[in-house]
């Protein structure tokens, strides 16, 4: 087993990264569903937060259902990340998570996310702030360091772990990769067998199949992986993953029915929790990854893209059911240089 605070996972634990405009409450819901074990919130703003920026504060919705859930933060201000651990700690989540990962201009800029990654001090300040701030277990996700010269993380995690963080979860590459190349995970398993580190490190990136998640446990020696992109579109990944390592066999891959059904729990879950027009218009994004794969599927996939109420979606949802009864889909194959999103 693996514990974070009084966090309790089982052994070899999978993690739900958490993802810009992708990581709410309904795409959590069908990724705990298949047998994710931890999840995160969207990255917040402590500024956002600490200014009662609406859109900031929705994101601190959580559910009893999602437990255990984390609450992730970014800033690049003392002050500002630990008035927000503050705010996240009256939520009553199961911990504080911080984002100093971030590769985005817009998140670097502000000397937050992977930025911090060129000031380790103003990071380790950054960490110890929260800490104090809160009772929540914290725990960070982070990258490599800035860029390939500038490699640090055996040093940032020695020094994160003595701020009292309680895992640590590390992204295999620089900011200035930003999401190309490979993740060199080489670099998170030197940390995972540094003696002094004593915390659960978790490792993240270029996760895609049930044979790589064996491959790289069994290589890297990490406490568990962590799954941004390849979960999109396809929260099964966790449960297969999950069969893979446990039988050395593949589950076989979901047919329309379970698709058609785990899209409509995204979609009712999506406006429940944002509202009629707000929850239909952003499930839009989804559509096109729930269904990859399904031949002459672009007519459909164009109704549900301009329907306008649920009724019509789960009537055409149904037609697609009726149309691909019966389909055998491949193993799915994912594109991961074309599933961009903002994380660590």
């Amino acid at each position: 087993m693996i514990q974070i605070g009084n966090i309790t996972l089982p052994e070899f634990p999978l993690l739900l990264a958490p993802m810009e405009d992708v990581s709410d409450p309904p795409f959590r819901a069908v990724c705990k569903d298949n047998g994710a074990d931890l999840m995160y919130t969207e990255f917040i703003s402590s500024e956002g937060l600490i200014r009662d920026a609406m859109k900031s504060r929705q994101k601190l919705d959580i559910f009893d259902y999602e437990r255990p859930i984390g609450i992730q933060i970014f800033g690049g201000d003392e002050e500002a990340m630990a008035l927000s651990a503050q705010i996240v700690d009256a939520v009553n989540p199961d911990l504080l998570d911080i984002n100093f990962g971030c590769p985005v201009k817009k998140v670097v800029t502000k000397g937050a996310g992977a930025a911090v990654l060129k000031d380790v001090d103003m990071m380790v300040k950054l960490t110890a702030a929260c800490v104090r701030s809160t009772k929540l277990p914290v725990t960070v996700k982070t990258r490599l360091g800035w860029d390939a010269e500038s490699i640090n993380i055996n040093d940032v995690a020695e020094r994160l772990q003595d701020t009292g963080i309680r895992a640590l979860s590390i992204h295999g590459r620089t900011r200035s990769q930003l999401y190309k190349g490979n993740a060199d995970w080489s670099h998170i398993a030197r940390v995972k067998n540094n003696p002094r580190i004593s915390i659960p490190i978790f490792g993240n990136g270029d996760i895609d199949s049930p044979e790589k998640a064996l491959e790289y446990k069994n290589r890297y020696g990490v406490d568990g992986i962590m799954i941004g992109r390849a979960a999109i579109g396809y929260p099964w990944i966790f449960r297969e993953i999950k069969h893979f390592l446990s039988t050395g066999e593949h589950l076989t891959s979901p047919d329309i029915v379970q698709r058609v059904d785990v899209i409509r729990k995204h979609l009712h879950r999506s406006v429940e929790w944002k509202g009629l027009t707000p929850g239909i218009n952003e499930m839009r994004r989804h559509y096109n990854n729930y269904l990859k794969g399904l031949p002459n599927i672009k007519d459909f996939r164009l109704k549900l893209v301009t329907v306008k109420t649920v009724e019509e979606i789960d009537y055409v949802l149904d037609e697609i059911m009726k149309q691909y009864e019966g389909y055998q889909f491949e193993r799915r194959t994912v594109d991961m240089d074309n599933m961009a999103y903002n994380c660590g």
